[in-house]
């Protein structure tokens, strides 16, 4: 099988992912949707090909995935697109998924961010995290925050991937982009060392364990921009996800300090629509004094409340961004329900 044809009509389909899977063939995923590519299933040889290819496009050591059993990396295919991969072992084979990336960074208007989520790079200093699950489009929204810091704000710009996904020119801003594991071991060890890199913004992909965690407070309460991602729904699931990482003999510091420097919490979710494409759904949380003290005493179950009292200047809550959409015969009722925090208000409501 030819890997440059299968990106290409993953591509020209408009599709997100490639997936290349012994003993199914290969498939991409399209509106949420999963498509034939070819009606010949793929070896487990043709499937060890195909990412040796991957490996050579990369450039990258392909003993990497017998260390630990799967791999994250990238490569570009010129003329075609940027590919996010992530190769691994299953029933002793290797298999991958790739996700198209642009080459130029996506405007904030055409993937429908909201005004309060593009209002955040106003901020100074602190912690702005962008959560959801896994191809929500974090990392496009977090490309987005710094790419308009780089129109906007002289200063230097860290970014610290695994693997890199956008690229950023210097605009007025001086942009450096680290990728794991190529140029640092670890996020919390290249995090630690960007404190020493007189960094104004520092982008961190992903916070995945308690060290990274920690680094990046200290970060921000030190006066830096801390723009990072989690795995979690919901503003106030992240904030329990950080405080829960650590042991209960610190959580309330951690509490403390997190209240101090938290500055926005954005949720966002892919939703389909009734024609059969994705629209985004947003829920913003900027931190208030009232939410400063919900964090700090560890009530964060009253989080969701205060965003909804809040609604429409700096906030969004998710649950009325649903009823807009459903309003607007974008989605319909079954996804609206689905994906509620409350359902059974949703239901009352709708």
């Amino acid at each position: 099988m030819d890997l440059i044809e299968l990106l290409r009509k993953t591509v020209e389909m408009g599709g997100a992912d490639l997936f290349v899977v012994p003993g199914s063939k290969p498939m991409a995923k399209v509106n949420g949707v999963m498509r034939e590519l070819t009606e010949e299933r793929i070896m487990p040889d043709e499937s060890e090909k195909l990412v040796e290819y991957m490996y050579a496009l990369a450039h990258r050591d392909l003993s990497l995935i017998d260390a630990t059993g799967d791999d994250d990396f990238s490569f570009t295919v010129k003329d075609l697109s940027r590919f996010r991969c992530n190769a691994y072992k299953q029933r002793g084979s290797v298999a991958a998924a790739c996700r198209a990336v642009s080459f130029g960074l996506p405007k904030p208007e055409e993937l429908m961010i909201p005004r309060q989520v593009m209002d955040l790079i106003t901020l100074r200093e602190g912690m702005v995290i962008v959560t959801g699950p896994t191809g929500c489009g974090k990392s496009t929204t977090l490309a987005c925050l710094v790419d308009a810091i780089n129109e906007t704000r002289s200063g230097h710009i860290v970014t610290i991937e695994d693997p890199i996904e956008y690229l950023h020119r210097h605009k007025k801003s001086l942009v450096s982009q680290r990728e794991i594991p190529n140029d640092a071991s670890s996020f919390s060890s290249a995090l630690r060392a960007a404190l020493r890199q007189a960094p104004d913004v520092v982008m961190l992909g992903e916070m995945r364990d308690k060290d990274t965690i920690r680094t990046a407070i200290t970060a921000a309460e030190t006066g830096h921009l801390i723009l990072s991602s989690l795995h979690t729904s919901g503003a106030a699931k992240a904030v329990d996800r950080i405080i829960d990482s650590f042991d209960a003999s610190q959580q309330a510091q951690v509490r403390l300090q997190l209240s101090m420097v938290l500055q926005a919490v954005v949720s966002q979710r892919l939703l389909p629509t009734l024609d059969g494409k994705r629209v985004p759904a947003f829920e913003v949380m900027t931190v208030n004094t009232a939410i400063q003290n919900l964090i700090r005493d560890g009530r964060t179950h009253q989080i969701d409340n205060t965003i909804i009292s809040a609604h429409g200047h700096s906030m969004l809550a998710m649950d009325n961004e649903l009823m807009r959409l459903f309003k607007e015969k974008k989605i319909s009722r079954e996804t609206a329900l689905l994906y509620a925090s409350s359902p059974d208000s949703m239901a009352k409501r709708i």
